[in-house]
């Protein structure tokens, strides 16, 4: 049996943030495209990209074994490629947006390949306790990496209407949790919150906006993780961090931005004003570094976080793909991308 890769519009459900069966950010838009402009940047995307948006040499990256995941210390984090972390919590694994697929497309055979393999296969990987998921986009939720670790992980935690893929794609219902902006679920001691993002959703003609898109709060004890998923510059990082701040370590977005859409992504200007609002300590810089989904340098997002981070004395960390960072002193400073 043939399962759809793309979304089905989901019943409406009891949201502030749902209308007519379309779900909204909290402010509208400020930025938008008319149909001509529209068909300009698919040109430009289609046929006169810059040569630099891909890396010109093989990037490096460092195998993981399963032997070396479950021999780490807790509080271990390992980033995997673009927005999927491999975050080890109360000595279980937590996987953020698990992208495993060689293209973020609806086929395999068309669309924004990788730049590196994942450090470690999904079969290779140890028990996951649970997928934590931003929104439907390709390079967020990759159908055959849910496929792949329906069997493996214990709990799926998604925004509203996001959870209903995953019970059509074959995922059991009892393993997935849907939350709206501000709901709270605990597992296993830890407390995990959906909250705002500023982004958009869909996989397909119809099903736009059809379901919500979120931030996340991770808190174990006296450790709190902030992970944005996508999500444009707004207000909502202050109320965040008003709620739930500070933060030990802000995994948040910096790449696939352009002046022509700052809705749906950040500058990395707003990236580390986003990590102020949120009172972050350590800033782990992600979506980038994986795919080509922009018109800016493959590498750009890392050269102006960190000349950024290094003005404002801010701390930030960029470990290699594969490469452990300890959450109590997330402290990782690599510069592979120019090696």
């Amino acid at each position: 049996m043939t399962i759809s890769n793309t979304t089905e519009l989901p019943s409406p459900y009891m949201s502030s943030q749902q209308h007519n069966g379309k779900f909204s950010n909290t402010r509208p838009n400020l930025h938008t495209h008319s149909f001509g402009k529209t068909l300009g940047l698919m040109w430009k995307f289609l046929f006169n990209k810059p040569k630099n948006t891909v890396p010109n040499r093989e990037i490096p990256v460092l195998s993981l074994s399963k032997q070396q995941l479950t021999s780490a210390p807790d509080r271990s984090l390992f980033r995997l490629g673009h927005s999927t972390i491999l975050l080890k919590l109360r000595n279980e694994f937590w996987l953020t947006d698990p992208v495993f697929s060689e293209r973020a497309s609806p086929f395999q055979w068309i669309g924004p390949k990788r730049f590196h393999q994942p450090p470690i296969s999904i079969a290779d990987l140890p028990p996951i306790k649970g997928v934590i998921l931003s929104h439907n986009h390709y390079d967020h939720l990759d159908y055959h990496a849910v496929l792949q670790l329906k069997d493996k992980v214990e709990h799926f935690l998604t925004p509203l209407g996001v959870g209903d893929a995953l019970i059509k794609w074959g995922v059991p219902a009892d393993k997935v949790q849907q939350l709206d902006w501000w709901d709270t679920t605990h597992v296993d001691g830890l407390e995990l919150i959906a909250t705002p993002a500023h982004h958009f959703s869909g996989r397909g003609m119809g099903d736009s906006n059809a379901t919500l898109w979120a931030s996340w709060v991770i808190i174990d004890n006296d450790l709190r993780v902030f992970f944005s998923g996508d999500t444009g510059y707004f207000d909502g990082f202050k109320e965040i961090g008003h709620r739930y701040g500070p933060f030990d370590l802000t995994m948040l977005e910096t790449g696939a931005y352009d002046p022509e859409w700052p809705d749906v992504h950040m500058q990395p200007e707003q990236t580390l004003q986003a990590h102020l609002d949120l009172k972050g300590r350590h800033l782990l810089p992600v979506h980038n570094g994986t795919f080509d989904l922009a018109l800016h340098a493959w590498d750009d997002p890392f050269e102006r976080i960190v000349a950024l981070a290094h003005q404002n004395k801010l701390a930030i960390s960029t470990p290699q793909m594969g490469e452990i960072l300890n959450l109590n002193e997330p402290n990782v400073e690599n510069y592979w991308w120019r090696s």
